[in-house]
């Protein structure tokens, strides 16, 4: 089946599971085990996974009504327009495909950054620049990977997924066959003083929440699904479920053989673990493993995010270039050449100040926007078509809110200047060009010259 924009509905609920659980799973619990075991300072670590994972489903909420509801490729992007057009015109949706530009980069470079980093388990004389070459390479494979019909890059995710499976299942077995219940509960003395906790817990959480970061990738690729206000919801769901008792069930079989001290100065925590449980086979095999599943995350993040500003410009909200589709593979190439370049450009940057910039820009524009539009489509739009409502409206819709707040002023300044200045630049974007389409380009036009905006 063929949208008339020439999209194909051809990804199912499994599909799409896959397609979310490669992009959360990824880097993800690989890399941030040790930076919250930092954060918190020490096996109390695990609270701020559980309250990530309490944001994510809660948000999921949002998601899946919005998704729902509104099927289409872009997701937020057709929320935030549908649920505000009426008062801002086309500036919040355009705001969400601007901060897309910085924030999906920046998400995928982290997933890129977390591989490059793990080779230095096969070659630890590589120097910081190689490392950071090696996630530029990396970025390039996935682009490449990606330039080919909906249809093959689904078997491919497939194949990514699997190995994503295989690694958390070694993972885990080893974890119960090893695990000392004194080590992975050895909290220090005063771990859960109320201030420090609360405060570690807000860091702990934009560290966590960026494990489940991915959970709504399908979400932007809603004219590919097949019975989209079915698929959604339960693709969304089931894959925070199941990440959930993945990383939870990771994070503590580690620390519960590896002391939680060491494990936090790891940069290569998998593999260290691995390592000792079975040896230099074992650490390798895993290392490989990892390796692969980072790889899942940046290449299924890359599919999904490069519809984002298809929909957008086809919809003349964004600059009309991005809405070009390959005229043979139906794939809006444009669109993912420019986020996989921006994407390079990222993948030079330190994993840490990746990962609390692209929380801050994502949290204001992105989720809580959305959280805002979810109310106001209920209120302007009460008939609309829903075969997925949230539960127990609008309590997980506060509760969302306030998390991600949370979260977002847990970022540190220097992020959240970041998305602020971003975000201005952003406006001053959407007027200068609306300025130009409105007043410049129609004069242009008119004395012969047609100019593309």
């Amino acid at each position: 089946m063929k949208e008339s924009g020439g999209l194909e509905r051809r990804i199912g609920t499994f599909q799409a599971i896959t397609i979310n659980m490669s992009q959360m799973m990824g880097a993800g619990p690989f890399i941030t085990i040790p930076l919250v075991l930092t954060t918190m300072g020490g096996p109390q670590a695990m609270f701020g996974w559980i309250a990530g994972a309490v944001l994510a489903l809660l948000d999921g909420q949002i998601w899946s009504e919005l998704g729902s509801s509104l099927p289409g490729e872009g997701g937020t992007y057709n929320y935030l327009k549908a649920a505000f057009h009426d008062r801002t015109g086309n500036l919040m949706p355009f705001l969400f495909i601007w901060s897309v530009l910085l924030a999906t980069p920046l998400t995928l470079s982290s997933g890129a950054i977390g591989l490059a980093n793990y080779m230095t388990y096969f070659f630890p004389a590589l120097t910081g620049l190689q490392t950071k070459l090696i996630a530029v390479a990396v970025t390039l494979l996935a682009t490449v990977l990606l330039y080919r019909r909906v249809t093959s890059v689904a078997k491919i995710s497939l194949v990514l997924w699997l190995g994503m499976i295989l690694t958390v299942i070694l993972i885990v077995i080893t974890g119960l066959l090893h695990f000392d219940p004194q080590l992975a509960f050895d909290f220090p003395q005063g771990a859960f003083a109320p201030n420090k906790f609360l405060l570690g817990l807000g860091a702990g959480m934009l560290l966590s929440i960026y494990d489940y970061l991915g959970y709504y990738t399908s979400a932007y690729m809603g004219d590919e699904l097949r019975e989209p206000g079915k698929t959604l919801p339960r693709s969304i769901t089931l894959s925070i479920i199941l990440v959930a008792l993945i990383d939870l069930s990771m994070n503590i079989g580690i620390i519960g053989y590896v002391p939680w001290r060491e494990a936090a100065h790891s940069a290569n925590v998998g593999s260290l673990f691995m390592t000792r449980a079975w040896g230099p086979w074992g650490g390798a095999i895993i290392t490989v493993l990892i390796i692969w599943t980072c790889f899942a995350s940046v290449y299924t993040g890359l599919l999904g995010a490069s519809r984002i500003p298809y929909n957008a410009a086809k919809d003349g909200v964004f600059f009309k270039k991005f809405a070009h589709l390959h005229p043979k593979m139906k794939f809006p190439n444009y669109s993912l050449v420019v986020i996989g370049l921006i994407m390079v450009i990222c993948c030079f940057f330190d994993l840490t100040t990746v990962i609390n910039a692209l929380m801050a820009v994502q949290i204001v524009v992105q989720f809580m926007m959305q959280i805002i539009a979810l109310s106001v489509l209920r209120r302007k739009h009460p008939h609309l078509n829903r075969p997925y409502k949230e539960w127990l409206y609008p309590i997980p819709s506060i509760i969302a809110f306030l998390g991600w707040g949370f979260v977002f002023f847990s970022s540190g300044a220097s992020a959240i200047s970041l998305a602020v200045t971003w975000t201005i630049i952003g406006i001053l974007v959407f007027w200068g060009r609306t300025w130009y389409v409105n007043h410049v380009k129609p004069a242009m036009t008119t004395g012969g010259q047609d100019v593309d905006n």
